[in-house]
Formats: structure tokens, C-alpha cells, sequence
């Protein structure tokens, strides 16, 4: 079997769009689908279901990805483990995370680590829905809630907490104080409910079914921007929100969500000598800054 094929393959199924995977190895939609219609031929089974959202792997598919990524990470660990033998901690680690922590709380903290580390090259990827380890889209997956697959190792990296913020130019409009038994009379601004890939992410609920946002996004830092302008008011992690003198926290007593992420990696992907070294930087990194996660 020719290994550059089940490269191709690895590539589609983590992308499930040939334009996309074949931008990523640098040939041609054409070919990839040739070369994928010659592997399902050897292997006398089909591997993808073409569909209009891309193709999506079949059962024998998804056998096939398990036993290719392992090959993958093999090959990896071999490389892995003879440069080690000149250099440990060498390398590149992909952290998949949601935008406001990875830009807001991980990119404003990595110094240290490069100083410590420089061989170890760090890649943030910003998603918004859950990381797919088992199909390697990351190294290490930061995700908000705890994930039920038993094949990948999992470890709380620590609690968050998000209040309500406006700014001085919408309170300055307002003729009364903002008060929790009137938060529906406010502009909100808010997530697109029906495109939240987790509850954990559906903060208005919780305080007022009467609540209608006047201005969602399905992106915190367009919410963040918004707030900060004036447009209305809004639940922000604390971790973005306290880095800014010009918002002001409201209702403090009686509006405080907390949340949880959790650190996210393949077995195999934690022996590496880098992998490991961030997945240890990032644990102590959220206990020694444990008071911008959950300010008092």
C-alpha cells in the first residue's frame, strides 16, 4: 500500500473537502479524488460518503482512520524519538482552542515558555466547535466541557469566570441604575443561540428567559467590541474582560457564571518529550494566574 495515499486519505477525512486538503498537500482536487477512488478500489470498499457538505467517512472509513492515524503518530514518534536522542523538546505543538482563551489568556503567556523551550514551535488554532483529536487536528485541545472519549487522555485545566459588563458609553444613556430584576429592559449583546456548538456557551438562559439580545455574534471578540462601543451589555470571561479599565461590572452580586476547560490529547501525541512540556506549561500556567480566571 502506498503510504503518500493514506496521507491523502488522513487529510480528507480530517478535512471532509478535497478543495480544502488538497490547498494543505499541494495537489489538485482531481487528483486527490483519483488517488482516494484508487484506494477504495485496493481495498475493494468504499471509504467516503460524497455528500454536499463534503465527504464523510463510512464505517469502513472510519476503521481505516484508526489504524492510519496510528501509523501516522508511529512515524511521528519515530522522528520524534531520534531527534530527541540530539535535542529534546524540539518541534512543532498545535493547541486547538477557543478564540477569546487562545488570544485572550494562552498567546499574551507563552514568553516564558519560548524562552525556556525556543526549539518548541507553537501553533494556535482557533475553533469554534470541538477539536477533533482522534482525527489529529491538534496536538492538545483545550475544550469547555469534558469530552466522553475514553481513548484520549483528559485533564481539568482549571475553572473561569464571566460576569456581566457594559461600558460608560451605553451607561451614560441609561436614567436608572442596572439592576438583575430589569435586565431584560437593557440591549444585550450576546451569542447566536441556534449556532452554539455546546450549552456551556448559553449564558442568557440562565439569568432571564425574557432577555433578547439586540446585537449576536458567534464570535466573543465581535461581542467584546460591541460591548465596548456601546452597544448594550453582556456576560464576558473574565480573563478578556478585566484587561479593559473601560468596562464596568455590573450586577457583581448576583450575576457570576463560572465554567470549566479541560486539556485534551492522544496517548501516543503525550509521549512526545514537546506535547508533554506544554501540556505541563499550560496546568501550571492556569494555577499561578488562577486570579485572572476567577477574580475575587
Amino acid at each position: 500500500m502506498n503510504w503518500d495515499d493514506i496521507k491523502v486519505f488522513l487529510e480528507v477525512a480530517r478535512c471532509t473537502r478535497l478543495s480544502i486538503a488538497g490547498k494543505r498537500l499541494a495537489i489538485d482536487a482531481s487528483t486527490l479524488s483519483r488517488r482516494l477512488h484508487k484506494l477504495e478500489e485496493n481495498l475493494a470498499t468504499k471509504l467516503f460518503d460524497r455528500t454536499v457538505e463534503g465527504h464523510v467517512l463510512t464505517a469502513d472509513g472510519n476503521k481505516l482512520l484508526q489504524y492510519a492515524r496510528r501509523m501516522e503518530l508511529d512515524a511521528s514518534q519515530a522522528f520524534s524519538d531520534i531527534k530527541e536522542q540530539k535535542s529534546l523538546n524540539s518541534g512543532r505543538v498545535r493547541i486547538g482552542v477557543t478564540e477569546a482563551f487562545g488570544s485572550f489568556f494562552i498567546a499574551p503567556h507563552l514568553a516564558e515558555l519560548k524562552q525556556n523551550f525556543p526549539n518548541i514551535h507553537i501553533e494556535l488554532v482557533h475553533f469554534a466547535r470541538d477539536v477533533k483529536i482522534s482525527r489529529n487536528e491538534a496536538d492538545i485541545a483545550i475544550a469547555v466541557e469534558k469530552p466522553n472519549n475514553t481513548s484520549t487522555i483528559i485533564s481539568k485545566l482549571c475553572d473561569y469566570q464571566l460576569q456581566l459588563y457594559g461600558h460608560a458609553n451605553y451607561l451614560k444613556t441609561l436614567t436608572d441604575d442596572v439592576i438583575f430584576e430589569r435586565l431584560a429592559q437593557h440591549q444585550w449583546v450576546s451569542y447566536v443561540d441556534n449556532l452554539l456548538f455546546t450549552e456551556q456557551l448559553s449564558y442568557v438562559k440562565e439569568l432571564s428567559k425574557d432577555i433578547a439580545p439586540s446585537f449576536q455574534s458567534t464570535s466573543i471578540t465581535s461581542q467584546y467590541n460591541a460591548i465596548k462601543s456601546g452597544l448594550g451589555i453582556g456576560i464576558l470571561p473574565c480573563f478578556l474582560a478585566e484587561q479593559d479599565a473601560s468596562l464596568v461590572k455590573l450586577c457583581v452580586n448576583e450575576v457570576k457564571l463560572v465554567r470549566s476547560f479541560y486539556l485534551v490529547t492522544h496517548p501516543e501525541s503525550k509521549r512526545l518529550s514537546q506535547v508533554d512540556t506544554v501540556w505541563q506549561y499550560l496546568k501550571q500556567l492556569a494555577q499561578q494566574k488562577r486570579h485572572i480566571l476567577m477574580p475575587k
